[in-house]
């Protein structure tokens, strides 16, 4: 009776773990990308996000010039400006909203503004949740792949399925994901399955049941 009631439980495991590879195969899978790059160029221009912090140069202003980090709302506070929104714009959209509000009290403002320390907007981040070793959001790098992902959050956990690994990703305003194969990558070396990541990307790794 044991006997029997131990194989039918070894055996449903068994069938779960079936219908789950089963499910992950039916994702669609992404063409390989290179480790490096041949011809390395500029990404997307980049998009200030809460927390970023910003150095901003006012020229003939230095009592107006300033550093600043970008508060949790998305907004900023600096000399003259209360609270201007500075989420979404590129460095230099946000220039030019700043010379618009200083308009008002200097003329012809001129500004620059440079980005600091680089956290960005959840739409320019990449999160790495499940059985990685450190799980977290990583800003978006030009050119970025699934292996300098896993650098970033120093690869598997002992309990990983990484070859079960789904990447979610946003395209035409539609949700799709896609299967890769992490342990191939990092452990067996295998180049075709490093992909390109791109800014939203979320990077689901399970964990195995067997």
């Amino acid at each position: 009776m044991r006997t029997t009631l131990f194989g039918s439980i070894k055996l449903a495991v068994l069938s779960l773990g079936v219908l789950i590879v089963s499910a992950c195969s039916d994702h669609p899978e992404l063409p390989p990308a290179p480790f490096v790059p041949p011809n390395e160029g500029p990404g997307p221009n980049y998009l200030i996000g809460p927390l970023d912090g910003l150095n901003i140069f006012v020229w003939r202003n230095p009592e107006l010039s300033t550093t600043v980090t970008v508060r949790p709302d998305g907004r900023l506070s600096m000399p003259l400006i209360d609270d201007l929104p500075a989420t979404g714009k590129t460095p230099s959209e946000l220039a030019r909203t700043i010379e618009e509000a200083l308009d008002a009290f200097i003329q012809q403002p001129i500004v620059t503004v440079v980005v600091q320390n680089f956290v960005g907007p959840f739409s320019q981040q990449v999160r790495v949740v499940g059985e990685a070793a450190s799980p977290q959001s990583i800003p978006y790098r030009a050119n970025m792949t699934l292996l300098d992902v896993m650098i970033q959050v120093g690869g598997l956990t002992e309990f990983a399925a990484g070859n079960r690994a789904t990447l979610v990703r946003f395209e035409d305003g539609l949700q799709k994901e896609y299967s890769v194969h992490i342990e191939d990558l990092i452990k067996d070396g295998e180049i075709e399955a490093n992909v390109k990541i791109l800014p939203g990307d979320v990077l689901i790794i399970p964990e195995s049941i067997l």
